[in-house]
């Protein structure tokens, strides 16, 4: 079937349903923000391919909603399909549930839409029951797509699982198991309670298991309950080799296959405690109505987000071996221009750049894996923020310009997040040495704040963005998300952005930090270290007197790679600001030189030369 064939036996489906609208979204039934190409549901339904949408479908109508950055792409890829597109950026687009309510113009309850629970988080599903309810449209939990997608769609991933092991993880099964039972007896009123998870990466770290089904997270596709008594896992059968049998079994978990979860959840008695935000509605309504319900922020979710010393020192040791890569890349760069201003090889492309720092990333001892897509963004696409080059799609790279280089590496040993912004050559405009020192200033001031302890994200959020805010400028993208350890390189629930989050930084939190500027058409400039939470010292030679009390937190910085000192402007430096740069590239040198050859070690000492301005 082609689009316009399969709006068309998705519409009979509905009639047959008695429904006025069905809806799509974009999700999978685990809260990822990375899918495996089974549940692209949205991307089969409409034909469209970018990683973000939501599909409403009526008895005439089909619509598709997704962020600005995919309007472009969108456009091209709906052309002809009949599907209208909304462009949920712009100020003036309604929100998915004021379309419907307007567009049915609801007087008849028996009116209904319908969803697939399994793509719904109970928090979500639970506002848009309410919001429609108040205009007399009912929703109904049901999947039409299944019976639809029956020809060509790719299987749930079936590959193997793996024990991580503690000397990695830093703590046993067992320990983190006692841990997550002791907190879950409190929060219970009995001694019958069931803790449900979907979260793939909370599974993979309670669990201590890893595995390849989603594209840059080392995750496994499944369900887990805990239990005071036993804890179960919900997996594919062929997963499990007998090394991973006997991992489970020795450290008592139970296995059951996959889609057995709803049938186990139906049975479950006493209190079941799920995370709204994450756990899926068709789990929730498996729950059974005599078991008192607890929507609480997954303890798992919580736990997992402190990292422990362990996981830490891996971190540390990922990013010695993350900036070996990149000064080997950043080597190989410089080393290809010719006087003439050209290569030495010829034609060099965002592509080619994004191959060469994955050979140089597998060189790293225990790498695996990128964290994420490499964004290799020339001159105007760096301005780009989610820009994503592809081997047919990609600009040529000259030496002259900017180049924004945003990647990430999932080694054993943790998990590596950076960008760097280089100019490749040619006279370099004022603007941008005014552009990158606002984000170096900014990036430098997130970094070394010293805050006392209960502080939120959003509380330091503007330390990143004062110097551009007084040249008028700011971004809209977040200046730090969590970052998980050999797991997502997006994790909550810490964070650093405008938005009111209500959860504490904590010690042991790992989070980014990434100001930065965007000119269209121009360049895009940001700057990235990953940054963990640590006590700070009772007293500072920069206080006149003793602090208030001794909860006092600041940050640490894990990731190791030069600046490019060239696009700094000097005279916006102070000397505080100069001092800190010094002590870190000398740091840099110190701890990824014993991972170079001369050559390289020599390359690294110049970029890392102390500044005197």
């Amino acid at each position: 079937m082609d689009v316009k064939d399969r709006l068309s036996a998705l519409r009979k489906a509905m009639r047959e349903a008695g429904l006025s609208a069905y809806v799509v979204p974009g999700n999978d039934p685990h809260a990822s923000e990375y899918m495996a190409a089974h549940w692209c549901e949205m991307q089969w339904l409409s034909g469209f391919s970018g990683e973000a949408g939501t599909m409403v479908v009526t008895l005439d109508k089909a619509l598709l909603w997704t962020d600005s950055r995919y309007y472009l792409q969108a456009g091209i890829e709906l052309k002809d399909s009949t599907i209208e597109l909304m462009r949920e950026s712009d100020i003036d687009c309604p929100s998915i549930t004021d379309w419907l309510c307007d567009e049915l113009k609801i007087k008849n309850e028996k009116l209904k839409i319908g969803v697939n629970p399994e793509m719904f988080s109970v928090n979500d599903f639970g506002e848009w029951r309410d919001k429609l309810s108040d205009a007399g449209i009912q929703i109904k939990s049901i999947d039409l797509i299944k019976p639809l997608w029956t020809e060509g769609r790719p299987a749930i991933p079936a590959d193997k699982l793996y024990p991580y092991s503690a000397d990695f993880a830093g703590e046993t099964v067992e320990s983190k198991l006692a841990r997550m039972r002791e907190i879950v007896n409190r929060k219970s009123s009995n001694g019958k309670w069931a803790l449900v998870t979907n979260a793939l990466d909370e599974i993979a770290w309670l669990l201590n298991i890893r595995g390849n089904d989603v594209e840059y997270n080392p995750v496994v596709i499944a369900y887990v309950v805990l239990q005071a008594d036993k804890c179960t896992l919900f997996v594919d059968a062929h997963k499990i080799d007998s090394p991973a049998q006997n991992y489970l079994d020795f450290n008592s978990i139970d296995v059951q296959p996959y889609e057995a979860v709803f049938d186990y959840i139906r049975s479950l008695q006493g209190t079941v405690l799920y995370d709204g935000a994450r756990v899926n509605e068709a789990l929730y309504e498996a729950i059974p109505e005599a078991c008192k319900k607890v929507n609480t922020k997954s303890p798992i979710l919580i736990d997992k987000a402190r990292k422990n010393a362990v996981e830490l020192e891996g971190e540390r040791i990922a990013m010695r071996q993350d900036s070996a890569a990149l000064t080997r890349f950043f080597k190989w760069l410089e080393e290809l221009k010719m006087d003439n201003g050209q290569w030495k090889i010829g034609t060099l492309t965002e592509w080619d750049l994004m191959e060469k720092l994955h050979e140089f990333r597998l060189m790293g001892e225990n790498f695996v894996e990128e964290s994420f897509g490499t964004i290799a963004g020339y001159k105007g696409n760096g301005a780009i923020v989610h820009y994503a080059a592809t081997k047919d799609n990609c600009a040529e790279v000259h030496p002259e310009g900017m180049l924004l280089l945003d990647s990430g590496g999932q080694y054993l040993d943790g998990t590596t997040d950076i960008t760097r912004t280089v100019w490749l050559g040619g006279d370099i405009p004022e603007q941008a040495k005014l552009d990158y020192t606002y984000v170096l200033k900014g990036h430098i001031a997130l970094q070394t704040v010293r805050f006392p302890r209960g502080t939120r994200g959003n509380q330091l959020d503007a330390l990143a963005k004062q110097y551009m805010w007084e040249a008028g400028i700011t971004f809209g993208h977040g200046t730090g998300h969590g970052v998980g350890h050999f797991l997502g390189c997006h994790e909550g629930p810490q964070n650093v952005r405008t938005d009111n989050n209500p959860t504490a930084l904590e010690v042991g939190h790992v989070i980014s930090d990434e100001p930065g500027i965007y000119r269209t058409g121009e360049w895009g400039i940001r700057t990235e270290n990953l940054i963990t939470v640590i006590p700070a010292p009772l007293s500072n030679e920069a206080l006149t007197g003793p602090t208030t009390n001794d909860q006092w937190l600041t940050f640490e910085t894990l990731t190791l790679c030069f600046y490019d000192t060239s696009l700094i402007e000097w005279s916006m430096m102070t000397p505080a600001e100069i001092a800190w740069l010094n002590a870190y590239h000398e740091r840099v040198y110190k701890e990824t030189a014993p991972l170079l050859n001369a050559d390289e070690a020599a390359f690294l000492a110049r970029k890392c030369a102390a500044i005197t301005a």
